[in-house]
């Protein structure tokens, strides 16, 4: 993996108590120096409105500090938030972490 690409794995419930800390968190990586950050929500159950709106709020952060946020292995259930919202048309969506390794290299 690019030293400049930082995962974050979510697994269980993304909701109001623990969404704040992946905003947190999500901070800290863009302090750390990252440049895309990948958030892999393979292990993710379930997501509610808070959760998805700490990753926007992150993505608007990084976005003004010139860092990519994508996401990949996203389950039904968070697809069908991200579609409602619209926000699939927002997030770069990669089927797992294979697929963006792929096209990071097509790229470099």
């Amino acid at each position: 993996m690019n030293p400049e690409v930082k995962v974050v794995k979510l697994s269980g419930i993304i909701n109001i108590p623990n969404s704040q800390e992946l905003q947190q968190y999500i901070t800290q990586l863009l302090e750390s120096g990252a440049k895309i950050i990948l958030v892999d929500c393979q292990d993710v159950s379930f997501m509610d409105s808070s959760g998805l709106g700490s990753l926007v709020l992150a993505f608007k952060t990084l976005r003004e500090a010139h860092t990519r946020l994508v996401l990949c292995s996203i389950n039904e259930q968070v697809r069908i938030l991200f579609e409602l919202t619209s926000m699939d048309k927002v997030f770069e969506i990669f089927l797992n972490q294979d697929e963006f390794n792929q096209v990071l290299l097509s790229k470099n």
